[in-house]
């Protein structure tokens, strides 16, 4: 079967997936907040499920903290004290804050240099950032920060790319195996193969990355089905 043809069946049970992808590409998610954004990507790199653990949390952050105007940039969240009892009710995991806020402390000072504003310093950052030199990025090379959590705020700040985490790559790989294409062996070799596959299909990378998290089926739905509700507000 030819790739094309491979691709086509699984990105035609996610028609939705464009719109979110351009928005992600727009740096607009949460409401355009680079402070939620921070947060989805921190509470995320831990591993637990994005839509029944992550999302209601960072939802619950925003509520209480971003619309109270408690912390209304990332120079509030770069300073937020983790120990403070509403910050732990909403999340307890350590190493979570401490990515949270390292990267909102490096962003702090990127606006600072720049005379940007919260999206703009994240968008110039995603922009001048590699994958092959994402180790010695200055975010990439921050305490807690893997590939994958790199890779998100890169997406998040409008760069067409894809997450390499194990759910990518189970589905990825199946598409590799059908069409009989050697499945990569590093994780920015995978990156740049699925990016290749884009470039073939003519489908975006990102929306090759959206499309294997979206087929996922939760309750006998697919996710883009199960939270259909959810998903124009992330």
């Amino acid at each position: 079967m030819e790739l094309q043809a491979i691709v086509n069946s699984y990105m035609d049970k996610v028609p939705e997936l464009k719109w979110y992808c351009q928005r992600c590409l727009e740096t607009r998610r949460w409401d355009g907040s680079v402070v939620l954004m921070i947060v989805d990507a921190s509470f995320t790199s831990i591993g637990l499920n994005y839509f029944t653990a992550v999302v209601p949390k960072v939802d619950r952050f925003g509520k209480t903290f971003v619309e109270t105007g408690k912390i209304k940039n990332v120079e509030d969240l770069a300073i937020v004290d983790s120990q403070v009892r509403e910050i732990t009710r909403i999340w307890k995991n350590k190493r979570s804050w401490q990515v949270a806020k390292s990267v909102a402390t490096y962003l702090a000072k990127l606006k600072a240099a720049l005379n940007f504003d919260d999206r703009q310093a994240l968008i110039h950052w995603a922009e001048n950032s590699e994958l092959e030199s994402w180790e010695v990025n200055p975010i990439g090379k921050l305490k807690g920060v893997g590939i994958n959590t790199f890779q998100y705020l890169r997406m998040m700040g409008g760069v067409d790319t894809v997450m390499p985490d194990k759910i990518v790559k189970r589905v990825i790989e199946e598409i590799l195996i059908q069409a009989g294409i050697e499945i990569p062996s590093s994780d920015i070799d995978f990156v740049k193969r699925v990016d290749q596959i884009a470039r073939k299909t003519g489908y975006k990378a990102i929306e090759l990355c959206w499309m294997t998290w979206m087929i996922q089926s939760e309750a006998g739905m697919s996710r883009i089905e199960k939270y259909s509700d959810l998903l124009p507000r992330i």
